[in-house]
């Protein structure tokens, strides 16, 4: 047996150290990783071979490799501004802004390249589109429905691009100088306006609260002359039945007060005053004085 010499052990050190290394190399080629803010997309030969998920994968080193990292974290996208004209013919500026994920890479890599840019211009023609059919006041007193419409069309496009679009804001609705002046006088006109029907409503409230105490004044009236006469009836009832139990001596009695408490009234004037009484006058007065006693 020839002794081993130093070459030849080596020689197979080095062959177990190319195997070891080989092995190393294939577990680190072969082991993928992803965060879970993130998919991979691997490709096998230039082809779509799997999209990896969060946590720890395998793949086939040499064969397969890991071709586009993709965050699947919520974005958003630069403010973005655009020329719009509302059903009413005025020109408005549209200050927008997008908020999207991406829900499916695979989509999103091989069917778009500039994602932004592909959702900027959506957003563009669709704004146009919906405040084109709206008025200026309704664009500004209906702002929520605005975006809802808007979101909904958005999301509608961008699904083949393996996004979805969570939430779309309208920032501001500007005008330009001569619009806004426009609006302005309108403004204040309208609010003349409202003051001036106000005015007049006050004048009519004025009116009807007038009547309706002249009308409660006419019927305390009434009320009060109905009253009076329920009493002289009253009165005249206890009259009839005096007569019909005293006979002519009751109304006689009745005839005489009523001559003194006129005599009295005219005696009762400011000045100097000459009273000629009639004989049956006293007449009265004696008659009224028996019966009384009587």
């Amino acid at each position: 047996m020839d002794p081993i010499t130093p070459g030849d052990f080596i020689g197979g050190n080095a062959i177990m150290l190319a195997v070891a290394f080989f092995l190393i190399l294939c577990v680190f080629l072969g082991v993928r990783i992803v965060p879970q803010s993130e998919k991979h997309v691997v490709e096998r030969f230039g082809r779509l071979r799997a999209v990896l998920g969060p946590g720890i994968n395998f793949i086939v080193p040499f064969l397969d490799r890991v071709a586009h990292k993709v965050s699947v974290l919520e974005r958003q996208l630069p403010t973005t501004r655009q020329d719009a004209i509302t059903a009413d013919n005025v020109l408005v500026q549209v200050d927008t802004s997008v908020f999207y994920r991406v829900i499916e890479p695979e989509k999103t890599v091989y069917r778009i390249r500039d994602i932004d840019a592909a959702i900027a211009t959506t957003v563009a023609g669709i704004v146009r589109s919906q405040i084109g059919q709206m008025e200026l006041d309704t664009v500004q007193s209906n702002r929520s429905q605005l975006i809802t419409h808007i979101r909904d069309n958005v999301a509608n496009v961008v699904d083949d691009w393996g996004i979805e679009v969570t939430r779309t804001e309208i920032l501001d609705v500007n005008l330009d100088e001569a619009t806004r002046a426009a609006m302005l006088q309108q403004l204040n006109a309208e609010r003349a306006r409202r003051a001036q029907v106000m005015e007049a409503e006050g004048r009519k409230r004025s009116v009807e609260l007038a009547a309706e105490a002249d009308l409660y004044a006419a019927e305390q009236a009434a009320k009060a002359k109905r009253v009076t006469a329920e009493a002289e009836a009253y009165a005249t009832s206890v009259i009839a039945e005096a007569i019909a139990k005293s006979g002519i001596e009751a109304a006689q009695y009745q005839v005489a007060l009523k001559q003194v408490e006129a005599l009295t009234k005219v005696a009762s004037g400011n000045g100097k005053q000459t009273l000629l009484m009639p004989t049956s006058a006293l007449e009265a007065f004696g008659e009224a004085f028996k019966m009384w006693k009587k």
